[in-house]
């Protein structure tokens, strides 16, 4: 009889302790629900106002991801406190938590900063042509903790912001237009001044080439082997590779057609005495 009293008095007390746990339990999770299609609410008004108002892209990716996370931390905060942790604990809690959290994950820390220093000074935004950490590519998304990268072969790079804000960049769409370098080597027995004339001729039958700055040709080197040429001329970034793989073509087109040679190496081979 004894025991049966024990086991009664054990159930009664987990039946109090239910009772009395069981309500803010059923409210904790209430307020988790409820707190997380507060959130997507939240996330879409955020959406739609950055949609209305030319606003840049970067700092639209950006903000959305920050506010998400903050609200969510302060959602965690509301649940824990309902199920009956003091908020002067939670508060040790979070603070012992924090920097435990904050020694182990000290890299993203590390980008978390450095996308703060990218949202501020902007180095480049979204669109842009860039060249960093050994990557080329257009940048598709700036969140906070990395930045993702559009390369020439459709791939997607992502590199995270601490690495981006510390190392070198260089942004191919912060100017509006773009200088070229061109190359090419013509026989010494050439006319040195007709080779220029064509040079500079392609430049002006091309309208995506600028006038102004104009293009320019130098005499640029004295090779083993031919009298290297080369052509600078401007485009804008929009036609910069037409421009580019334009001259390239006509220079090939143009030199044959007016009999310059353009010199390449060669091989002789010689057959060697038979007895």
């Amino acid at each position: 009889m004894e025991e049966i009293k024990n086991y009664q008095e054990y159930i009664d007390k987990g039946v109090e302790w239910a009772i009395g746990v069981l309500p803010n339990l059923v409210l904790a999770i209430v307020i988790f629900f409820l707190g997380l299609w507060i959130i997507r609410f939240i996330n879409k008004l955020i959406k739609r106002f950055f949609e209305k108002k030319d606003y840049d892209e970067t700092l639209e990716t950006f903000l959305q991801s920050f506010f998400s996370i903050a609200l969510k931390v302060v959602l965690f905060v509301l649940v824990v406190t309902q199920l009956g942790v003091k908020t002067s604990s939670l508060v040790a809690i979070v603070g012992a938590a924090g920097l435990a959290i904050g020694l182990a994950l000290q890299g993203s820390l590390a980008n978390f900063a450095g996308g703060v220093l990218i949202l501020i000074f902007k180095p480049f935004k979204v669109g842009d042509w860039i060249s960093a950490q050994g990557v080329d590519g257009t940048v598709k998304e700036i969140s906070i903790f990395n930045t993702k990268l559009n390369t020439f072969g459709n791939q997607v790079a992502i590199i995270p912001n601490g690495q981006l804000s510390n190392g070198n960049i260089v942004n191919y769409n912060m100017e509006n237009i773009r200088r070229d370098k061109f190359d090419v080597g013509i026989g010494y027995g050439s006319n040195i001044k007709e080779a220029k004339d064509i040079l500079l001729q392609i430049c002006a039958d091309n309208p995506d080439i600028l006038t102004e700055p104009a293009p320019e040709v130098y005499v640029g080197a004295l090779g083993d082997s031919s009298v290297n040429l080369t052509l600078r001329f401007w485009a804008t970034n929009e036609v910069f590779w037409p421009a580019h793989f334009y001259v390239i073509e006509q220079s090939k087109l143009r030199f044959d057609a007016a009999g310059i040679e353009i010199p390449f190496p060669q091989r002789v081979m010689h057959q060697a005495p038979t007895d």
